[in-house]
């Protein structure tokens, strides 16, 4: 894929949100939709674990659309839905959590509600693909895809919850890039908030879930589903998957073709020094970036991926193949990885291969994809097929990786509802 079309994966509607919010103020929406004052629910009303976690600290209104606005914003990032049902309002709220360490942090995320309808709400967890930016993500940014995928939800009667995962949004420290276990306990932990934060307005999330995530949040939305299939919340029950164009095997498929021809250079080189410099504070891969990275960007590729740099500003300091990105031995590291570095992967490759769903799974993707090789998804589905699950690869579309979600949620809007409606 093109930097053009990298950088045109929203479009500019910061000041039309910011419009259309007064003028569903204008419109009468209910101002108690507003309330946000992160008070708990009333006691027995969300379980929490012992530590913790899950505890909804603040709230704060971000959005709030008649049904007029909520179609029209949904429709100029880009998705073909029908009409919504129910005007919408939109919070962030922050949350505890546990980071890399086990140690207790925090996170923000998205949650994005219908205003009336039905007081009992089935739960859609959308989980976000890659954000190099720290505001880049659907609870800080009104102009992003994420976003419009909840309010999408949202407007057709779900109760839409969007994880920033850690280190985004609002959440200190920098966000470790395609850790499944923090991606998994940070989405776990915003539903358990956004349980307490739904109760606290008269809403009650019901127990199933909906789980859905494009990119790296198709990996992520993988690892959720098999927690909440594993019982990890005492409340929550996995009842759909729907991962939309997902790294689901970096060791067999996307690292290979990120230096094979599959996957556009400039890309690849975006993806794997993101990768690469946050990996390293996890499961150390390089003593300095010189190791890893030649001259120039030895002396910069860390700052680039700091949180302050958006993609365009990323890419364009990063050279446009990985190989002019990466010393030789360090590529050689990538293809052919032993130890502690290839038991990372395999952790991270696992969340289609090492458990059984017992609830309908629907993959999405595009061999048009020059981001995440198609292959991926393939893989996916294979093994899923060996533990004797049958998960459909259903087409996302001719224009590559960021116009899939775009063919994709439109169906998976529909085939939520379906299951809804039972």
């Amino acid at each position: 894929m093109s930097r053009s079309a990298r950088t045109a994966r929203s479009t500019h509607i910061a000041r039309a949100a910011a419009t259309a919010l007064v003028l569903a103020l204008v419109a009468g929406v209910p101002a108690a939709a507003l309330a946000a004052d992160g008070r708990p629910a009333a006691a027995g009303s969300a379980a929490h674990h012992a530590d913790g976690r899950g505890t909804l600290l603040s709230a704060v209104p971000v959005a709030l659309l008649n049904r007029t606005k909520t179609d029209a914003y949904v429709e100029s990032q880009g998705f073909d839905v029908p009409g919504a049902r129910y005007a919408t309002a939109s919070y962030r709220i922050t949350y505890r959590t546990i980071g890399t360490d086990g140690r207790p942090t925090t996170a923000s995320g998205l949650v994005s509600l219908p205003v009336g309808g039905p007081r009992e709400l089935r739960t859609v967890s959308y989980e976000h693909g890659t954000r190099a930016e720290k505001k880049g993500v659907a609870s800080t940014d009104p102009d992003t895809a994420d976003r419009a995928v909840a309010v999408m939800f949202a407007g057709a009667g779900f109760a839409a919850v969007a994880p920033d995962y850690l280190g985004l949004g609002t959440g200190p420290g920098h966000h470790p890039y395609m850790d499944i276990g923090t991606e998994t306990s940070a989405s776990l932990d915003m539903l358990r908030a956004a349980r307490t934060f739904a109760a606290g307005h008269g809403r009650t999330l019901q127990r199933q879930v909906l789980v859905t995530g494009f990119s790296q949040g198709g990996v992520a939305s993988m690892g959720l589903g098999r927690a909440l299939q594993g019982g990890t919340d005492p409340y929550f029950r996995l009842q759909a998957l729907a991962p939309v164009s997902g790294p689901f095997d970096a060791r067999g498929a996307e690292l290979p073709a990120a230096f094979d021809g599959r996957l556009d250079p400039a890309i690849a080189a975006y993806y794997l020094g993101y990768f690469t410099t946050s990996w390293n504070r996890l499961h150390p891969l390089y003593g300095s970036t010189s190791e890893a990275f030649l001259p120039p960007y030895d002396r910069t590729v860390e700052q680039l991926f700091d949180g302050s740099h958006n993609d365009e500003e990323i890419l364009g300091a990063l050279p446009g193949d990985p190989r002019k990105l990466f010393t030789p031995a360090f590529i050689d590291t990538l293809q052919h990885p032993t130890g502690a570095f290839a038991e990372a992967l395999r952790v991270g490759d696992s969340t289609c291969s090492d458990w059984t769903p017992r609830v309908p799974v629907r993959i999405f993707a595009t061999d048009t994809d020059r981001d995440v090789a198609i292959a991926n998804s393939e893989h996916c589905q294979a093994q899923l097929r060996a533990n004797g699950v049958h998960a459909p690869l259903l087409h996302a579309g001719e224009a590559g990786h960021m116009s899939s979600p775009f063919v994709a949620y439109p169906q998976i809007l529909s085939w939520f509802e379906e299951l809804r409606r039972g």
